[in-house]
């Protein structure tokens, strides 16, 4: 393996070692599925990307994602941070935008700069779809609350844009500060639901310029929580739209990550209009690290 190069990124970091980590490995065709997925246990980052050729396919760089324990189709961070190293690394010059294919298709990363940096990236998401509405209490008792703590003025639902979460509203920052899965009811929903990972949020920031704080659990894919996840953004900023929470059009800074110490920040952008939603997710990334793998 050895002439293999890896990049270390924070992504949705507004500074170094804040955000979520991704490792992003070229020349990933050197490899097979089963290695690929050896290497990303190993970095043990919450996902690993293999940009699988240098050269792109029909408009798109080929792009493989996955977490310690298994192979996605799409998540948020991976590909902004991907589309970040393929600017910096491989073309190597200012581009208004890098296409990604990616296993749910093509999705592209827009770039705005900061003289020659890349200043923020921003991706549009799928069209959201929207699953089934649950019992209040069943996700109040799941996140260790009272059922006062979980607003009843609005669903607890699923929502995906690529990777589904179930989104659950929470009345007050303190309450989502204490948030604990009960791992015994997680696990035992997981098993008949493709929804594993879920969003619990409130319109309450914790710091001044922020509009939102959002916390999201995911245990099933080998971490208990995860500083900063573009593709449950994507499907917040869906709900918030479908619910007219903040009007047919907004922009809206989303925190996360502040539980456990990578405070994040997302930028949600999202547009409703006749029988479409426009969705996208966006923010900073920066690069920590370069190694070669042995």
């Amino acid at each position: 393996m050895s002439g293999t190069t890896f990049y270390i990124v924070d992504v949705f970091a507004e500074r170094k070692y804040a955000g979520n980590q991704l490792a992003v490995v070229l020349d990933g065709q050197r490899f097979t599925t089963e290695e690929m997925q050896r290497i990303a246990k190993e970095m043990n980052y919450s996902e690993t990307t293999f940009v699988m050729s240098e050269e792109p396919a029909d408009g798109a760089f080929p792009v493989r994602i996955f977490t310690p324990e298994e192979e996605l189709p799409f998540a948020g961070h991976p590909t902004l941070g991907t589309a970040y190293i393929i600017q910096k690394e491989i073309l190597r010059q200012r581009v208004s935008t890098v296409t990604l294919q990616l296993g749910v298709g093509p999705i592209t990363v827009s770039f705005t700069y900061n003289g020659d940096e890349p200043d923020k990236l921003s991706m549009r998401q799928n069209e959201p779809s929207f699953g089934p509405v649950y019992d209040h209490r069943l996700f109040a008792e799941m996140l260790s609350l009272e059922i006062d703590d979980v607003d009843q003025l609005l669903p607890v639902e699923t929502v995906s844009t690529g990777v589904p979460a179930v989104v659950i509203p929470i009345n007050s920052l303190p309450a989502l500060k204490t948030c604990k899965v009960n791992a015994e009811l997680y696990w035992k929903f997981t098993e008949n639901s493709m929804a594993k990972m879920l969003l619990a949020f409130c319109r309450e920031p914790q710091e001044e310029g922020n509009d939102l704080h959002m916390r999201v659990f995911v245990d099933y894919f080998g971490i208990p929580e995860d500083p900063a996840t573009g593709s449950a953004a994507g499907d917040l900023t869906g709900y918030l739209l479908k619910h007219g929470l903040y009007g047919d059009a907004f922009r809206l800074r989303a925190e996360q990550g502040y539980s456990i110490g990578r405070p994040s920040i997302l930028e949600l952008g999202g547009t409703k209009e006749v029988n479409r939603f426009r969705i996208d997710v966006g923010g900073r990334c920066f690069l920590v690290a370069k190694g070669e793998l042995l």
